[in-house]
């Protein structure tokens, strides 16, 4: 059994370095996709606090399709350039929404979420997948969060 869950009131610095080292330990050496983004997502679910949807929507064909997740059920498909997930996915850059419902075009799967980071998994400049954490809380994500999902998505780039 693995417990990765770091201790309470751990500051984000310190909070993402454990973060990524968990999910270098779980993803290094597993060729499975699938896995490593189911690892990951229950990975998210422990590390975060206030957030209520943590996992993946995959490139397929050109559509996010919903993969690997920790949360209530989601939407299953979304079209590039729809919602914040599919915003990310078109401009191929992170999506830091501190009030959903300001965002144009926000498809609420989840009633209850306010605030939402989606960072793009981008390999040999094709995004492959996207990495979505939602929150019940307005202005829960800021840029120190961002940063952190970036770095992740970054190593994992070649394990999804």
């Amino acid at each position: 059994m693995y417990d990765f869950r770091p201790a309470a009131g751990t500051p984000k610095p310190e909070l993402y370095r454990q973060l990524h080292d968990a999910a270098e330990a779980l993803t290094t050496g597993e060729r499975d996709g699938v896995a490593n983004m189911a690892n990951i997502a229950a990975l998210l679910w422990e590390f975060l606090d206030e957030v209520n949807w943590t996992g993946f929507y995959r490139n397929v064909g050109g559509e996010l399709v919903l993969g690997p997740f920790v949360g209530r059920p989601a939407c299953i498909r979304i079209p590039f350039g729809t919602g914040v997930c599919g915003a990310a996915a078109e401009s191929r850059t992170t999506q830091l929404v501190r009030d959903v419902h300001a965002f144009p075009g926000h498809i609420a799967c989840d009633g209850d979420t306010k605030s939402e980071l989606v960072v793009p998994v981008i390999r040999d400049g094709e995004v492959v997948a996207v990495i979505d954490l939602d929150s019940p809380v307005e202005g829960r994500f800021d840029e120190e969060d961002a940063a952190g999902i970036e770095r992740l998505a970054a190593m994992l780039l070649d394990r999804i």
